[in-house]
């Protein structure tokens, strides 16, 4: 594994102010959670904490994310750009990272293009939240989820025998097709059983999967 070169503290270019912004950026979701400033004091206690320390514009003063809400920033890691006068922090939270209490600061639309749409996982499974609390008729989700367990079960075993078909022709397109579907009938399988996106992704993290080579035994 190459060695990283990190940037150091004096390194960064900080404004008139002593400042430099900071994106906040969670680690699940890659959500935008806010935009703060450091200065190389509260920079240097975020590095020593593992949590974001930021200096306050309006007070005059350092401010700990979630020394009084609890809500804190674990930070997993910081980069800078290339002209190094700015930072993404990337962080695990304990909680909503806005003072008025929302998930991110970021809630509010100004814009959204009539052609391009923004997709996520974390977007389907929300949608699909949505879907089992409203039951729309005429909705194929909807039916899945009147259906019950068994069904849905049944849908998702038939996705994972076409995504092996497809695979065993080697068929890139149609594997892609059928992953996508086998994909969206197992995240029904979880909005039913109250699993959660972030519930599979930290079960990943935690196996810190490591590719070994077998070992193969010379036969005598």
């Amino acid at each position: 594994m190459p060695e990283t070169n990190f940037v150091s503290i004096e390194e960064l270019k900080f404004d008139e102010n002593g400042l430099i912004p900071a994106v906040v950026v969670d680690s699940e979701s890659k959500k935008v959670l806010t935009v703060a400033y450091m200065n190389a004091e509260s920079l240097k206690i975020s590095m020593e904490k593992e949590l974001t320390c930021f200096w306050s514009r309006s007070r005059q003063e350092l401010w700990l994310k979630g020394e009084t809400s609890n809500n804190y920033q674990h930070i997993v890691s910081i980069t800078t750009d290339c002209d190094k006068d700015a930072l993404v922090v990337v962080v695990e939270k304990d909680g909503p990272a806005c003072h008025l209490g929302t998930d991110s600061c970021f809630e509010y639309p100004v814009f959204q293009s009539e052609t391009r749409h923004e997709f996520s996982v974390q977007g389907l499974y929300d949608l699909l939240v949505g879907r089992n609390e409203s039951r729309p008729e005429g909705s194929y989700t909807t039916y899945l989820f009147e259906k019950g367990i068994d069904k849905i079960l049944k849908k998702v075993g038939e996705e994972n025998t076409e995504v092996i078909v497809a695979a065993k022709g080697d068929d890139k397109k149609e594997t892609i097709y059928e992953i996508a579907d086998l994909m969206y009938h197992v995240m029904v399988l979880m909005v039913h059983m109250g699993i959660t996106v972030s519930d599979v992704l930290k079960e990943l993290a935690s196996r810190h999967i490591i590719d070994h080579k077998v070992k193969q035994e010379k036969m005598v």
